[in-house]
């Protein structure tokens, strides 16, 4: 026996009985989503705290795919690769102005020097940097870089495992044009490239959708998003006319108002939010069958603001449409134009609410849905606001200085290892997709220590291995167990080879994800797994 395996050991096979780590059937108690109880259960990650998980080999298997599919859409459309640092110097986005700006899920902290560090949450900064010193002149544009790198986000709401981490991998990509109109095109292209890597990785339900910009800037912004009912995103849907927004951008034409309900009551709701860092207070007079949508008022106001209280108040009457700030006063009101007849379509008209599924669509009129969903990438039309406050030009054709105009682009790897999981399995496991799949072929050998089960276990790998990335169960276990292990580890094709069929012509072909098994000739098996897999 240790001789057989010690020649199958060395023609690349990876041994079941020394995987490391532990496929369980226990369901996890601090576990509700299912990718984040299949990839405990299955081995594929190890949580080391909050939000921070160890990566055992399957998942990083999965996670090279992912990879490799997104450097070969990025390289196609021209991007290159660079690796830019984790730790950053405080100076750095100091220049940007978001070193205090940006909330406590920036992690700094001081060196043996005390000066300021942080860990990355996202790379602008570096990447300005970067085009500062060999992006000089016109001639050096356009041009676009990305790495696949570890970030980190002190996020206060770490859940589901992959799904949201402190600590995560991803693809963030920079370009950089000399004019608008060049960034849109480009932009275009990126959309489409961003649906090619999703197809590949086996997600082609992935939809694009307008979202908000949020502390990244920028004018125009999308989100890709799987719609799933674990997600923690709203997406307001038309299932009409295609309309699609996250629910912080969302628009919608709203009912007319109820006046039997509250035209009689003579009653209007107030709510109260501060400013961020200031003395300052917002007030939203708004139709008390509404709520305030807080990403619209934060755009609105220009500034970051959190809710203190509501208070409902005597009619108002019609209140006016403009948008009051008082420069003597430390308080903002804003007048919303929520006229008790009905929404206000005039140009005046600021649009803090937030749309349910009592709303219609603005483009034909029809009932929206809200539906859950997974962000899974986005994309940005930054414009200059990083290189004009880091003040970094070039010298354009007529000599003069220029701020270079800027693009962004991202992709959650990590989270799309647990996505995946979550659109893609059943009561067992995870259906791995064919593309990012751990290994191609799992063989069962159902009473390895049997001679000739052994030996046609092994000859059968040796012959596909030269082609395929093959995983053989050497265990001497129950047939049961074998193959609740193999629907842990959702490898598309599970081969099984037992005594009854060990000297067969033929041998037993699974898919995962169906229930029967069926018959392939052995001289016919290679031309099989070439035919499903390309």
């Amino acid at each position: 026996m240790r001789s057989i395996l010690v020649g199958l050991e060395s023609v690349f096979c990876m041994l079941l009985s020394k995987l490391f780590g532990k496929r369980t059937k226990e369901v996890p108690a601090d576990a509700s989503l299912m990718s984040h109880i299949f990839l405990l259960r299955g081995g594929y990650i190890k949580s080391l705290g909050s939000g921070i998980y160890s990566l055992l080999t399957p998942a990083v298997r999965v996670k090279r795919k992912i990879e490799n599919i997104i450097r070969e859409e990025m390289d196609a459309i021209g991007g290159q690769e660079v690796s830019l640092p984790v730790v950053l110097p405080g100076t750095l986005w100091e220049r940007s102005g978001r070193l205090f700006s940006v909330g406590s899920e920036l992690l700094r902290f001081r060196d043996r020097t005390s000066r300021c560090m942080l860990l990355a949450m996202t790379h602008e900064e570096a990447v300005v940097d970067l085009a500062e010193s060999f992006a000089q002149t016109y001639s050096d544009y356009p041009f676009m870089l990305y790495q696949i790198q570890t970030k980190f986000r002190d996020e206060p709401r770490a859940r589901g495992g992959l799904i949201r981490l402190r600590e995560f991998t991803m693809k963030d990509a920079y370009s950089f044009h000399l004019s608008k109109e060049d960034l849109k095109r480009y932009y275009e292209k990126m959309l489409k490239v961003y649906h090619n890597i999703y197809k590949k990785i086996g997600l082609p339900e992935v939809v694009c959708i307008q979202s908000d910009s949020g502390i990244m800037g920028g004018d125009v912004a999308h989100e890709f998003m799987l719609f799933c009912d674990s997600g923690e995103d709203s997406i307001v849907v038309c299932d009409n006319c295609g309309y699609k927004a996250n629910l912080e951008v969302a628009e919608s034409l709203i009912p007319s108002f109820d006046s039997k309900k509250f035209l009689d009551s003579g009653k209007i709701k107030v709510c109260l939010y501060k400013i961020k860092g200031q003395e300052a207070e917002v007030a939203v007079f708004i139709r008390v069958d509404l709520s305030v949508n807080e990403s619209k008022l934060q755009k609105l106001v220009g500034e970051q603001v959190s809710y203190v209280n509501n208070v409902v108040i005597d009619n108002l009457g019609e209140l006016s449409a403009s948008f009051f700030v008082d420069p003597d006063s430390n308080n903002r009101i804003i007048f919303i134009d929520i006229s008790l007849k009905g929404i206000c379509e005039s140009n005046d008209y600021f649009d803090v609410y937030e749309v349910n599924e009592k709303h219609f669509c603005r483009c034909c009129k029809s009932a929206l849905k809200v539906r859950r969903g997974i962000e899974v990438g986005n994309i940005f039309q930054l414009g200059v606001k990083y290189t004009k406050r880091m003040k970094v030009t070039y010298q354009a054709k007529d000599n003069h200085r220029d701020f270079a105009i800027m693009g962004c682009y991202g992709i959650g790897v990590t989270r799309l290892i647990a996505s995946l999981v979550e659109a893609k399995h059943d009561k067992f496991g995870p259906i791995w997709p064919k593309s990012v799949c751990p290994w191609q072929v799992h063989i069962c050998a159902l009473s390895f220590d049997d001679t000739v089960v052994r030996e046609n276990a092994i000859k059968l790998h040796d012959y596909l291995s030269k082609k395929f990335e093959v995983i053989l169960d050497d265990r001497d276990l129950h047939i049961g167990s074998q193959f609740a292990d193999a629907d842990l580890l959702g490898i598309p094709i599970r081969i099984t080879i037992s005594k009854n069929n060990a000297e067969k012509d033929f041998l037993e072909v699974k898919f995962r994800g169906e229930h029967s098994s069926f018959k392939v000739k052995k001289s016919e098996i290679l031309k099989f797994l070439d035919d499903f897999y390309n």
